[in-house]
């Protein structure tokens, strides 16, 4: 008798063995907001600058409060435009997965975010940026879109220039030990991801 994975069907993959495996979690869609828009601004503070510029020119040639009304007004008006970007990925359908509730098995190979012990999403290690330690999480920010997948001309330009950080929060209390952190930290250490 054959076995179902020898008539050359392959199984799916899972967690390996030795993986890690957490508590479910739910990221917070105003924890996330306020992350990504402090991300945003400490980046881009000075994009705040050019508009604010660009509407004070006419002020140094012909000064008056009404020129300088409008640039202060126009900039805030970007800033909230900029924030407002940002706080969309939590209300878009396809930002909805980072907003469940999940369960992580993290191995060397994949981070799978699972729903429950069917549903779940795979993540390979290339398609993460970079890894930040905090004092009480890990902070996994996630490659941004490749050149390819963006639209052409000034739509892929706005796209390019004003990308929204998205990124996974792991809490340190969902792990379920303190050597199952450290072997996390290890991981990244091992895939470049934290110093």
């Amino acid at each position: 008798m054959q076995q179902p994975n020898q008539r050359g069907f392959r199984a799916p993959q899972g967690a390996a063995p030795g993986a890690i495996r957490t508590k479910k979690y739910q990221l917070d869609k105003d924890m996330f907001s306020r992350i990504a828009i402090t991300q945003v601004w400490k980046k881009e503070w000075w994009y705040a600058l050019i508009p604010f510029a660009i509407f004070m020119i006419p002020a140094i040639f012909s000064f008056s409060w009404w020129w300088v009304v409008l640039a202060v007004v126009i900039t805030l008006i970007f800033v909230l435009l900029r924030s407002a970007q940002v706080m969309g990925v939590t209300r878009v359908e396809q930002g909805n997965v980072l907003f469940e509730k999940l369960m992580y098995e993290i191995d060397n190979r994949q981070i799978l975010m699972k729903r429950n012990d069917r549903e779940g999403m795979a993540l390979t290690w290339d398609m993460i940026q970079k890894a930040q330690r905090k004092e009480d999480s890990f902070m996994l920010w996630l490659q941004p879109p490749a050149a390819n997948q963006l639209p052409g001309g000034w739509k892929g330009w706005v796209a390019r220039t004003f990308q929204a950080p998205i990124f996974i929060l792991l809490p340190y209390r969902i792990f379920n030990s303190q050597n199952d952190i450290k072997l996390f930290e290890s991981i990244l250490r091992r895939k470049n991801l934290v110093a």
